[in-house]
């Protein structure tokens, strides 16, 4: 028997977590789109996230981020990846909750370094001391990540098919959210 989604799957956490690479193979392994709350707002606003916020400034963005989560949480079931911000809104966690669940891939400040230390698309982190400010934001964040319905945590030694497999794992635990199997 066929697995099926009956809410959209949003995967929250820090820059660097793995989202859209984990997001994307648990929608392939699900049978279901792929999302990217980031890459919509990017079509939308025609301009590239740090375009966005050097232009209009983060309220602005942040505004079309939650126009856009309510959008996509409205539409067919799916996997979500979202922006390292998104889940820190209470309108957001708001509208995930109603009709959504949301999944943090929970990972250490040395593993996202080491991700995102070469990345120049990360508008948060150009600064004087980009670590320094990545442990800022984890330290600020994560009492709000834990909020979500459902932790993985992330692990170096693990392939990005693996980690789906985990967050499919939990997923199959949520009768309200996945069915079948």
């Amino acid at each position: 028997m066929m697995q099926r989604l009956k809410k959209t799957v949003v995967m929250v956490g820090m820059m660097g977590a793995g989202k859209s690479a984990v997001g994307n193979a648990l929608a392939r392994a699900l049978g279901v789109a792929f999302r990217d709350s980031d890459d919509e707002i990017v079509k939308a606003a025609s301009r590239s996230i740090p375009e966005i916020f050097e232009r209009d400034g983060e309220a602005f963005f942040r505004a079309r981020e939650t126009e856009v989560l309510a959008r996509l949480l409205r539409g067919a079931p799916c996997v979500l990846s979202t922006g390292g911000g998104a889940y820190l809104s209470e309108a957001n966690r708001a509208l995930i909750r109603e009709s959504g669940v949301a999944v943090w891939l929970r990972a250490d400040l040395d593993l996202l370094w080491q991700r995102v230390r070469h990345k120049t698309t990360r508008p948060l982190l150009r600064t004087a001391n980009p670590r320094e400010t990545l442990r800022q934001l984890y330290e600020a964040r994560v009492p709000l990540y834990s909020l979500a319905d459902i932790v993985v945590d992330s692990a170096a030694d693990l392939s990005i098919e693996e980690m789906a497999q985990k967050v499919a794992a939990a997923l199959a635990q949520r009768p309200d959210v996945l069915e079948g199997e």
